[in-house]
């Protein structure tokens, strides 16, 4: 029986001696194996003891452990994510896995649980022979793909994957085989023709990066939005598409830091996108912006391109939709919002869950559902990015902003903003 991992063994002498271990497993073969027995041949009847085998690539013949009433302590806390740790009595190491595959790896230590016990395990024991080569082709964490006649069509991609490209090989969609790629950090899928996302790229709890440069999506879903890459995904690159809107709850991407849009037909930008807090990197050029919402002063980019928009010059006259008195419905939706009363469609209905997500923000940080007054002015792009592109051929860094005011009060107290 053999699992394939990343294995560190740490010995619990070197804290004592002052010293660190260095923190970082290396690719290993685990197996389990029969011990071989002594020359005295042992007593009659006695059964085939199991031992770990750890084999590396630099030792490919290994390094044995006793298993019988020699392990101290099991700690899988995180064994759903690959992860577990083996403590030995002698010698008092502790073997620390981590990128195994959870089914593989909660079946291997179920094995050595019994081992320990000294329980029969003889049918699932490998001989003592030094690992092959090829069994550490298996732990490749980098395949690159740049042509159909590359892709693999009959054998799985390697599980241990943690960067996977498969550019310009003409998919229409994602291949469900990518998604069981749990320790995937990094995945490119750029030059395809790629019409929809599933919602099970977001079970990649691990993913960093994402490139869908140059496919045909139109949109970018909430189920993305609201799943685990709101923890993982740094890094977006969404050009060269047909998206001309991306939802509100986009904006819950909070851990982005860049985001490329390019070359898209994109007409406006999430409101909340000053939620982006960690965003240094901006790219959106050549879309179909007319206007940026208000929120966008709120980020602190190092980098912003927005050149070959559509934007258009600020109105003179605002927009006036104030409702007086106030509606029972704008009075909650501000109430809930102002004092963030938690809400979901679980309790109220999906349409009034879609109004709160679309509030507008006041520039005083009240919020206004239906009742408010939008006025456009310019903003000149160096007060939120370090470095900007120019937006026309005219060497001009300004562009129109929305902002919204939720009283008369407030658009008079901020009429010297929109002058």
């Amino acid at each position: 029986m053999r699992l394939h991992c990343d294995v560190e063994v740490v010995s619990r002498h070197l804290p004592a001696l002052g010293m660190r271990n260095r923190g970082k497993g290396v690719r290993a073969v685990l197996s389990l194996c029969q011990q071989p027995r002594s020359r005295a041949g042992g007593e009659p009847g006695d059964r085939p003891r199991a031992c770990l085998l750890i084999s590396t690539l630099k030792d490919k013949r290994g390094t044995r452990y006793e298993l019988k009433e020699n392990i101290e302590q099991f700690f899988t806390k995180f064994v759903d994510e690959g992860k577990a740790t083996v403590r030995l009595k002698e010698p008092p190491v502790d073997i620390c896995l981590s990128k195994a595959n959870s089914s593989s790896l909660k079946q291997f230590l179920s094995t050595v649980r019994l081992a320990h016990r000294g329980c029969e395990v003889n049918a699932q024991l490998s001989t003592l022979t030094p690992v092959k080569t090829s069994e550490f082709e298996k732990f490749k964490t980098k395949m690159v793909i740049t042509s159909k006649k590359d892709y693999p069509l009959s054998k799985n991609f390697p599980y241990s994957l943690e960067h996977l490209q498969t550019s310009y090989c003409g998919l229409v969609r994602v291949d469900m085989r990518m998604l069981c790629l749990k320790n995937l950090r990094k995945l490119d899928l750029s030059h395809n023709r790629i019409k929809t996302l599933p919602a099970t790229i977001g079970d990649l709890i691990h993913l960093q990066e994402l490139n869908l440069n140059d496919n045909h999506l139109e949109s970018f879903s909430v189920d993305l939005c609201q799943s685990t890459l709101q923890k993982s995904l740094r890094s977006l690159d969404l050009s060269k598409n047909k998206i001309k809107a991306l939802p509100v709850q986009f904006c819950q991407l909070r851990e982005l830091t860049d985001l490329k849009l390019d070359d898209n037909e994109l007409i406006q930008f999430p409101f909340k996108i000053g939620q982006l807090t960690n965003l240094r990197f901006l790219s959106a050029a050549r879309n179909k912006l007319p206007f940026l919402p208000s929120e966008f002063k709120n980020l602190s980019l190092e980098y912003l391109d927005l050149f070959g928009n559509t934007f258009e010059q600020p109105k003179v006259l605002p927009v006036i939709k104030l409702q007086v008195p106030l509606t029972l419905l704008e009075s909650s939706a501000r109430t809930i919002l102002c004092t963030r009363i938690p809400y979901g469609s679980h309790i109220i209905p999906f349409h009034l869950c879609q109004d709160l997500d679309t509030a507008k923000t006041c520039v005083c940080g009240n919020f206004c559902l239906r009742s408010f007054i939008q006025g456009t002015t310019t903003m000149n792009l160096h007060a939120v990015a370090h470095t900007v592109v120019l937006v026309d051929n005219m060497g001009g860094t300004e562009a129109p902003i929305i902002s919204y005011f939720c009283s008369l009060a407030c658009y008079v107290n901020s009429s010297d903003m929109l002058k």
